[in-house]
């Protein structure tokens, strides 16, 4: 497997690959790796002769108080990682060379509507970061194809609409949540978690389940469904910021009558741990 740290040589790698006739596919990380990540590898493999993955922890989608500076950072397990997991080339960069003019001098990237709600209420410029970030691994890599995971659902709305708008010619791939074995979704941030508080967030998984089941099965209104499920997690000891059902398209509030097309999100902290999943109500989706 390859390793850049500089984007040049990384693109100049790429174009090589596609003289050669190679599709390249592109998987974005933050680093600290873990099954999830490894299957956006295998997916991209699918569809890809050549597979690029980046690792960068991106400061500019932390807020105040946000844990940018305890963030795990393991770059020598990833790369180990990413080469047994078939990946070819690693690119490994700097802040200032995806940010030459500084993190806080740099152009942001809004993507207006779909980066202001839920997370964006609850992380204000958060999802302006994703995009500025992304935007720019885009122009750098030059991919053909990129994998994102859907656990974090509004962001891969919110980098779909970005590349459409700004016209990159590549295709998104959303790729299912993986899960540990309690339905908890996998993330890095999971190890802030004690052994207790990994069995007692299966009441997360459960609750997208039981607010999706009623959808269906019922004709409970939209914004029961909600209170009650923001009532569960409430019991269960989580301090919810949001458990709601969206349009799945867009993340615009369905009309009351909508037994279709919606996807449940749900965000809530369990000590000093915030945590978010979300899950497709409707099949088709």
């Amino acid at each position: 497997m390859h390793i850049f740290r500089e984007a040049s040589a990384l693109r100049a790698w790429v174009r090589g690959q596609k003289q050669q006739g190679h599709r390249v596919g592109f998987v974005p990380t933050m680093g600290n790796l873990h099954a999830g990540h490894f299957s956006l590898i295998e997916i991209a493999r699918r569809h890809c002769d050549r597979i690029v993955a980046s690792v960068f922890v991106n400061p500019t989608q932390f807020g105040e108080g946000e844990d940018f500076d305890r963030y795990p950072r393991t770059p020598d397990a990833d790369a180990h990682g990413l080469r047994d997991h078939g990946c070819d080339a690693l690119f490994l960069p700097e802040v200032g060379e995806i940010y030459p003019f500084g993190a806080a001098q740099g152009v942001c990237v809004h993507v207006p509507g779909l980066s202001d709600a839920l997370e964006g209420a609850a992380r204000p410029g958060h999802f302006d970061g994703v995009a500025s970030v992304v935007c720019r691994l885009f122009n750098l890599v030059q991919p053909d194809l990129a994998v994102f995971g859907s656990k974090d659902y509004q962001q891969l709305l919110v980098v779909r609409r970005m590349a459409s708008d700004l016209g990159f010619p590549l295709e998104i791939l959303g790729a299912p949540i993986v899960r540990e074995a309690n339905g908890l979704a996998m993330s890095s941030r999971n190890q802030y978690l004690d052994a207790a508080q990994r069995e007692q967030a299966a009441i997360i998984h459960a609750t997208l389940r039981w607010m999706c089941e009623r959808v269906r099965a019922s004709d409970m209104p939209l914004a029961e469904i909600e209170r009650k499920a923001s009532t569960r997690l409430s019991e269960a000891g989580f301090l919810p910021d949001y458990a709601v059902l969206r349009n799945a398209d867009d993340l615009s509030e369905p009309n009351e009558h909508v037994r279709s097309g919606l996807v449940a999100l749900l965000a809530a902290r369990l000590g000093p741990v915030r945590l978010i999943d979300n899950m497709a109500c409707d099949p088709a989706v």
